[in-house]
């Protein structure tokens, strides 16, 4: 996979990308990761970015210009057109879903914006997507863009090292994820489970199914407004709600 970053503070990603899994992704050549001052392809001599708005008001809007003529640039040799991404705080919000249709792609271009937002026609003709990571404004679209990479690129082959270690993350199924427990079995008079010391592969599954459900239970119940229960999880799903 190709990521792009299409954004004004190109130093703001070293860290985040020079580190832990989105590093060790690169050195496997699962992704390849570019970060794109588009101040570079400004026409303007000055090399600005953005403008006075028509009709007038507070604030700077990014031109289009420099974005289409950077996404133009980066694209301008592939076979198959990139998605291009706004980070917008009036776009999709971003799930998990979202994370792993993403992750099918082979050319991603994310596009930070910033000031009073796009100047409407770079949404109208050239973003493909606009993405949210939650309900609340940020200076600018470099954490988002951070964010969406790092959850993608996690999603990809080999990247985690085992498959099964994202299957299971909380949202991928649906349900937040089941508590986990590690060594020692007793830590100050507090116990592990009996059941995940017990060598009982199937019990163990149904325990940890059974705690996943009740966690989204009672921390994210909007989870479960559409989801169809099995009878197992409806008899759990009574036995969660007189515990309560």
């Amino acid at each position: 996979m190709k990521i792009d970053i299409l954004t004004l503070f190109p130093e703001m990603f070293s860290g985040v990308f020079g580190s832990s899994i989105l590093k060790k992704a690169q050195d496997k050549n699962a992704v390849q990761l570019n970060v794109i001052n588009f101040r570079e392809y400004s026409e303007n001599k000055h090399g600005s970015v953005d403008d006075y708005p028509y009709g007038g008001g507070a604030g700077m809007v990014l031109a289009p210009q420099p974005i289409f003529h950077a996404v133009e640039t980066l694209t301008s040799q592939s076979v198959k057109k990139p998605r291009v991404i706004l980070m917008c705080p009036q776009g999709e919000r971003f799930t998990q879903s979202k994370a792993e249709e993403l992750s099918q792609e082979e050319h991603l271009i994310l596009v930070c914006g910033h000031y009073e937002g796009y100047d409407e026609r770079i949404r109208e003709y050239l973003g493909t997507d606009e993405i949210s990571i939650g309900d609340y404004v940020l200076t600018g679209g470099e954490l988002a863009a951070m964010v969406v990479t790092d959850s993608v690129v996690r999603l990809l082959p080999d990247v985690l090292g085992k498959e099964e270690s994202h299957l299971q993350d909380s949202f991928s199924t649906g349900l937040l994820e089941h508590p986990h427990y590690t060594r020692p079995a007793v830590f100050r008079d507090m116990k592990v489970p009996d059941v995940l010391i017990s060598g009982n592969h199937k019990l163990i599954e149904e325990w940890r199914h059974k705690e996943s459900l009740r966690r989204t239970y009672t921390r994210r119940p909007d989870l479960l407004e559409n989801r169809e229960l099995n009878k197992k999880e409806q008899q759990w799903m009574e036995e969660f709600k007189e515990d309560k």
